[in-house]
């Protein structure tokens, strides 16, 4: 049996006058929730300048997509988990402060990583394999985890034919992943002057094409110039593309093999929050969530059904 028109809303408003009650009176609840303990650290050397990443469409330097990247992971994080920043350039990381709670310290968190800028970097110089076991020897002093964002770009390359320094820490001890910044494909590296002004791209004779630190290449026999002991590397001015920079994944893989870390490449997994809850390490707290917005919404829902969806279904408007 149909009810009349006037007793459906009589039932709807007393409906969403209990709901509202109850949205007024309920307390909060206590529930289980995982949270992290994170160190992030931000590569700030040259090669992040460049421009092979996109906003909505739009050319963005490695950098800024690192700053978004966390800025995102930082609107995500549940309460109580702590995010601390530093930066790395030339063979160290520096922290800029230790990890804090998230929530309460929103605001500065957000503007302590928009702020983050290449003119922070103290040498030019790239070594990250270095850079990476120097964070974790951070985040083990911090009992954090770790995310180190790079492109993996070696400034000088490293030598032809050594393999990665020994990681002298103890695997396991800090958990994270070395997440990878930049396309897959050769581009210019932005030039700046000693003023911060663009100039252009890098040329082949800007940087150092070749390590000469390692044993000389095969090669370097047939090479201009050689001599065994005088000249091992020829006297030409080496030729390469060390001038043009790509997100150097298999390097970083390496990396984190060596380390214990994972290894994920920004432009294929942009959420990191999901990243980090395969690889780092949460801790069980006990939160009080707001539950009170629910039946608000559901008596919102109601007054909107009530009035607003006859009106529009009739196109013409309510008469309340």
């Amino acid at each position: 049996m149909r009810l009349p028109l006037d007793d459906a809303r009589f039932w709807a408003l007393l409906a969403a006058l209990l709901l509202t009650c109850l949205a007024m009176a309920l307390p909060r609840v206590t529930l289980t929730r995982n949270v992290y303990d994170l160190v992030a650290i931000v590569d700030v050397t040259g090669s992040m300048n460049t421009r092979d990443m996109t906003d909505a469409g739009q050319p963005e330097s490695r950098l800024d997509a690192s700053k978004a990247a966390l800025e995102r992971l930082l609107a995500q994080l549940p309460c109580q988990s702590r995010l601390g920043l530093g930066i790395f350039t030339e063979r160290r990381s520096f922290l800029l402060f230790n990890p804090v709670e998230v929530c309460d310290n929103f605001a500065p968190i957000e503007t302590a990583i928009q702020n983050l800028d290449w003119r922070m970097a103290w040498e030019g110089d790239s070594m990250v394999t270095k850079g990476v076991y120097h964070a974790m020897t951070i985040a083990e002093d911090l009992k954090a985890d770790l995310l180190f964002l790079t492109d993996g770009h070696e400034a000088p390359p490293e030598p032809r034919g050594v393999p990665l320094p020994e990681f002298e820490g103890t695997l396991g001890k800090v958990k994270g992943v070395v997440i990878g910044v930049g396309g897959k494909d050769k581009v210019p590296m932005p030039k700046y002057d000693d003023d911060g002004n663009e100039i252009g791209s890098y040329g082949p004779m800007d940087v150092p094409q070749e390590n000469h630190s390692g044993p000389p290449p095969p090669d370097a026999h047939l090479r201009p110039g050689y001599h065994p002991k005088w000249a091992p590397f020829g006297s030409d001015a080496p030729q390469g593309d060390e001038h043009l920079s790509s997100v150097r994944s298999e390097h970083l893989a390496a990396i984190g093999a060596k380390t214990g870390l994972a290894h994920v490449d920004l432009i294929d997994n942009p959420n990191l929050l999901e990243t980090i809850a395969g690889n780092a390490r949460s801790r069980p707290v006990e939160v009080a969530v707001d539950v009170r917005p629910v039946p608000a919404a559901l008596a919102l829902a109601l007054l909107v059904a009530l009035y607003a969806a006859p009106a529009f279904l009739r196109g013409t408007p309510s008469k309340l």
